[in-house]
């Protein structure tokens, strides 16, 4: 049995309620820290040494800032300044001369509003109506309440009752206080079969899976729909920071990253479903790059676009943490040749992608669909001796992928005669 730990952001839903007391925590939070970084830099002018966290905590557990905030929630600002230093130490001693001390958190004359954290005793979740009661500090407590009770709401496919929920965060971003909820989770690292899958990860098919004997692909038009809606809306706007563009950034990243969460718990899924252990995925480290020297490949103006905004490493984490928790295993493998080769006999060809999505091998005469063509030779990767089996095997499949839409109603993939297409 291990365990793993998962953060998951979630929208305060009743900000308008909670933002002021959310705004004196985040204000306490800095000026505790200041405090703290004016003790430190007082002990090393007459000591030469950084305090420790707890030689902080035990010097400032009776100022008056420290106690603006829950215990605990005062402790972790303290243990972030004394992380922070020790990074700095680290740094000087590897020769970085240029690396500074952590410095005060102000803005001008304001203090700005600082990350707050809720350990155990500083926090109560109430699952039943989504909502999270957060614990202030003595100094700021009124005659109202000593708690603030903030409404949330996460991704339609997280379920904080499955979790054990060990940190509860209020993080200022974009103009709004949101929650993030740092859980553990003891997991089974038993795989659910000895299978193999391939996955090719491209711009027209976000993702390409071969299982063997049968593929699935995942188009990326949802996402390319997107870009192209809001990058028109955004281009309406007087002022690119404007309050409107803002939220058009904050609502595009939002639709983005459900994206990439539905499409990686959909493969893990189908993985799960045919006994897959082991999720071979196509690196795309190099693919910026040409071969054989460090040029910049060029993939036409409209590909180039597409291939430096595809968040390939971002799905790639989340597909990596989503198996795991199954008990698949990811491997990364080079992509290197993986469109030229025949998946069928292993016959290379620069000049058998015949057309856009349509791969014939010369030699043995297989028609594949170019993109599992390429997820069957990552497949391939870990099982080198498929391609040399005499030829043997029913190709047709190759040819013939079921394919998986992003249904933007139900916020899931499904087979593409289930999906009804809506704008954003």
């Amino acid at each position: 049995m291990g365990r793993t730990i998962r953060t998951f952001e979630a929208t305060i839903t009743n900000q308008q309620q909670v933002r002021g007391d959310l705004d004196q925590l985040g204000w306490a939070a800095s000026k505790l820290w200041n405090v703290g970084r004016y003790y430190a830099q007082q002990q090393w002018d007459e000591t030469g040494e950084i305090p420790d966290d707890g030689k902080l905590k035990a010097e400032l557990k009776s100022h008056k800032r420290y106690t603006d905030l829950h215990s605990q929630s005062s402790q972790r600002v303290l243990e972030e300044l004394a992380e922070a230093f020790n990074g700095w130490f680290g740094k000087r001693r590897n020769g970085d001369n240029r690396a500074r001390p952590p410095g005060y958190r102000k803005n001008r004359d304001s203090h700005p509003r600082s990350t707050v954290s809720f350990k155990a005793a500083g926090f109560k979740h109430d699952a039943q109506f989504t909502r999270v009661r957060l614990s202030k500090g003595r100094n700021l407590k009124d005659h109202r309440s000593d708690f603030i009770l903030c409404e949330y709401e996460t991704r339609p496919d997280v379920d904080l009752t499955e979790w054990d929920i060990q940190q509860v965060r209020t993080v200022y971003k974009r103009d709004e206080w949101r929650l993030q909820f740092v859980c553990r989770i003891t997991i089974s690292p038993e795989p659910p079969g000895d299978g193999v899958a391939g996955v090719d990860l491209g711009i027209c098919n976000f993702a390409t899976v071969s299982f063997g004997g049968e593929s699935v692909l995942y188009p990326g038009g949802a996402l390319k729909e997107d870009e192209y809606y809001f990058t028109k809306k955004k281009a309406k706007c007087d002022d690119s920071s404007s309050r409107e563009a803002t939220r058009l950034d904050r609502t595009r990243t939002g639709r983005r990253t459900y994206f990439l969460h539905a499409l990686s718990k959909a493969i893990v899924e189908e993985c799960v479903e045919r006994g897959v252990g082991t999720l071979v995925v196509g690196d795309l480290g190099g693919i910026r790059e040409d071969d054989g020297n460090s040029e910049p490949r060029n993939w036409g103006d409209h590909g180039n676009l597409d291939l430096h905004g595809w968040p390939f490493d971002r799905f790639t984490t989340l597909l990596d943490y989503k198996a795991e928790a199954e008990g698949i295993d990811v491997e990364l493998v080079s992509e290197r040749d993986t469109s030229k080769s025949c998946s069928a006999c292993g016959h290379t060809d620069d000049n058998q992608r015949v057309e856009r999505g349509l791969y014939v091998c010369e030699t043995c005469d297989t028609v594949a669909n170019a993109d599992v063509n390429g997820a069957e030779n990552i497949r391939q990767k870990v099982l080198p001796s498929l391609a040399t089996d005499g030829g043997d095997r029913d190709n047709g499949w190759l040819a013939q992928p079921a394919v998986h839409l992003f249904d933007s109603s139900e916020g899931v993939f499904a087979p593409r005669e289930q999906v009804v297409i809506r704008e954003p």
